[in-house]
């Protein structure tokens, strides 16, 4: 797999945006990605060094529209974290 298509986007929220003090950083991240790959796809496309990543898989919910129902996606969340001497992401500009 190339490094674009392990990485999808980054995973904005409040929580993720505190971890970002600490130097960890979450992404959505391919279905099929390991932890190796994950890693190597960061190093590659924000020329960083990562100390280690968690991943955690994120089931689909249950939405309705009426009487119709439906399940969203599943997806993967990967939290990165960084080494001490490396760079930081600079997703959001500050």
């Amino acid at each position: 797999m190339e490094a674009r298509e392990v990485v999808l986007r980054p995973w904005i929220t409040e929580q993720s945006m505190s971890l970002m003090d600490d130097k960890k950083y979450t992404f959505e991240v391919d279905v099929r990605a390991n932890k190796t790959q994950v890693k190597y796809a960061i190093e590659e496309i924000f020329d960083v060094k990562v100390k280690n990543v968690n991943i955690a898989n994120v089931r689909g919910k249950l939405k309705r529209q009426g009487r119709y129902a439906g399940m969203t996606k599943k997806r993967r969340k990967a939290v990165v974290a960084l080494t001490d001497d490396s760079k930081e992401i600079t997703i959001f500009e500050k």
